[in-house]
């Protein structure tokens, strides 16, 4: 699916802060959108948490830094990380080039994916949530 000029793939789950989450035999991979790539343009450093850390769902668990700003990333679902993208070091541009691929963050180990996943957006709905930041800043 396409929204404007973002990629959203239909096989994901997203948070209303534009991190995405993949289910992958029994863990959770997550990662920017390619909106939240766009937005921040070049992606110079992202600071990654530990390996074994516990996460609660929507809590922060680092941040994304580019030339403009600096984003605070929260995560999808509640659980421990069990891996972290270490190519993100040496090459944090992976975010902005293949956000859905490449350029994920980390992979959890979700403590309770069922209950929490309804707190999430589908792609339909993530696509109707920009069309309403789209709508909002134009106005202002």
């Amino acid at each position: 699916m396409v929204a404007g000029d973002y990629e959203i793939p239909e096989d994901l789950l997203y948070s209303r802060e534009h991190e995405w989450a993949r289910r992958l035999n029994g863990r959770v991979r997550v990662g920017i959108t390619d909106y939240a790539a766009k937005t921040l343009n070049d992606v110079v450093y992202v600071s990654l948490p530990k390996l074994g850390e516990s996460l609660a769902q929507f809590t922060v668990f680092g941040t994304v830094e580019s030339i403009k700003a600096v984003s605070e990333l929260y995560s999808p679902f509640s659980g421990i990380i069990v891996k972290l993208n270490e190519e993100l070091n040496s090459h944090p541009e992976l975010v902005n080039k293949s956000p859905y691929v490449e350029g994920w963050i980390l992979e959890l180990k979700p403590s309770d994916y069922q209950s929490e996943r309804s707190a999430l957006l589908g792609p339909a709905d993530y696509a109707k949530h920009l069309a309403t930041i789209a709508t909002s800043t134009e106005h202002h």
